[in-house]
Formats: structure tokens, sequence, C-alpha cells
């Protein structure tokens, strides 16, 4: 089974928190895509490349969510730990955990698609050539 890894380090400012001073909850979504996208992008599948190679729309978002566990305030410094490793016939899971020194932040998910254009109809494709691509790269473990 192919399980994947990547980590994407989070500098959190003033900007990323809500009025009593907390990271604002949307925020947590916003760096679960980017660290997902960071980590293809590290394998050579920026968004163009992805769609170029898999003549698709792109990886969609289809569910998510997450349970916060502790606070996060401008100043911390959180590691988002993502793996893949739940693969259906046309979904991945990406699993999240945000850590800030020994500390977990939150834990999260994604469930994404591969989505292309079948019959005029958008819709959810096979996902098994996204895994082939990933399958293809060099290093499971990555880190940013």
């Amino acid at each position: 089974m192919l399980i994947l890894m990547y980590q994407h380090t989070i500098h959190i400012s003033f900007g990323d928190c809500d009025p009593v001073g907390l990271t604002f909850y949307p925020n947590y979504f916003k760096w679960f895509d980017a660290t997902y996208h960071a980590f293809l992008t590290s394998r050579g599948l920026d968004y163009k490349t992805l769609a170029d190679k898999l003549d698709c729309l792109g990886t969609g978002l289809i569910d998510c969510g997450a349970s916060f566990r502790s606070p996060a305030k401008a100043g911390d410094v959180m590691v988002l730990r993502m793996t893949i490793n739940n693969w259906r016939e046309k979904t991945l899971r990406l699993d999240y955990i945000g850590m800030i020194k020994d500390r977990t932040v939150l834990e999260g998910f994604e469930v994404r698609g591969l989505f292309k254009y079948i019959n005029n109809d958008l819709k959810a494709a096979p996902i098994a050539p996204l895994r082939q691509l990933l399958d293809s790269t060099t290093d499971p473990v990555q880190a940013s």
C-alpha cells in the first residue's frame, strides 16, 4: 500500500487570528489546501502540470473536517503533517495533524477526487492515474 507523507511549516501571524488572538478556524482549511498543493509541487506536479498530465481539471475537494484540540496564536510555528493512506476508486483521503512543538493543535482530513468532464458533465474520474504519478516519485516523505 502506498503511504505518502509530507510536512509543511506554518508561521502563524497576527493576521491569521481572530479578535481574541486565536487562529481563526478557516485558516486551518486554507493551510490543509496549501500543504496538499505544496506536496504535489514538490513532486513536480503543480496545478497546470497535474491537469495536463492527467487531462483533468484538478483534484477537487469532496469533503473535509477538523477537530480542534488546542489553541494556536500569533507567533506560534505549527508543523502540519499530511498523510495519504486511503485510496478508493474515485477518491483519496488526506489526513492532517497540526503540531506546535509536542502539542497537538488539530486533526483534520480532506477527501479529494480527480475531476474531469465526462459526457459534458463534471465528474469524479478514477483516481488511479494520480496514484501512478505519485508512485513514480522517488521520496515518499518530504518536508518544507
